[in-house]
């Protein structure tokens, strides 16, 4: 599950059924996360089994927070997609998330710079990571200027202010 950070690319999850367990682990370490109304997530280890759920634990509580994690944790109950909206577990509802899913990578893939988005998303979880915000900005705001200097930012820029689509090099 660390290694979805390390992917350059964003990871993108669709979710139409029940996402339990590792499977919840799976959709709180993911990037994106987009769920049918069909969806729901859940954590009932402790409750069903006897087994916590300790490491579904580590991403779910830096998507839901505490008081809903523990919730999660301790009772086994299961959130909606409705729910997991609300509390940050999913990014978006679809009426088929498999097909936005899709429309969402394909979209990234060929109309974003994947150099920029490799550089937001090492910059995202380093400054996420930090301890405050003095140290988050001490490593987003060099990400910044290193991101100016990119050819895709130029010719973004430059085709924004042109009002023309602009044809990213990854570079």
């Amino acid at each position: 599950m660390k290694l979805l950070q390390k992917i350059p690319q964003p990871t993108i999850c669709a979710v139409e059924g029940l996402a339990t367990a590792a499977g919840c682990q799976l959709v709180a370490s993911c990037d994106m996360v987009i769920a049918s109304s069909l969806a729901s997530f859940q954590t009932p280890g402790a409750a069903t089994i006897g087994l916590f759920c300790h490491t579904p634990a580590v991403p779910l509580v830096r998507c839901v927070g505490m008081k809903q994690a523990m919730d999660m944790l301790y009772t086994g109950r299961a959130l909606s997609a409705n729910e997991a909206l609300t509390h940050g577990l999913v990014s978006r509802l679809a009426k088929d998330a498999q097909k936005e899913a899709a429309k969402v990578a394909k979209e990234l893939a060929t109309e974003r710079s994947a150099a920029v988005l490799k550089m937001g998303k090492d910059t995202f979880y380093q400054q996420t990571s930090c301890g405050n915000i003095e140290d988050a900005y001490a490593v987003a705001s060099p990400a910044m200027v290193k991101n100016m200097e990119l050819y895709d930012a130029a010719h973004g820029i430059d085709s924004f202010l042109k009002k023309e689509k602009p044809e990213f090099q990854d570079k």
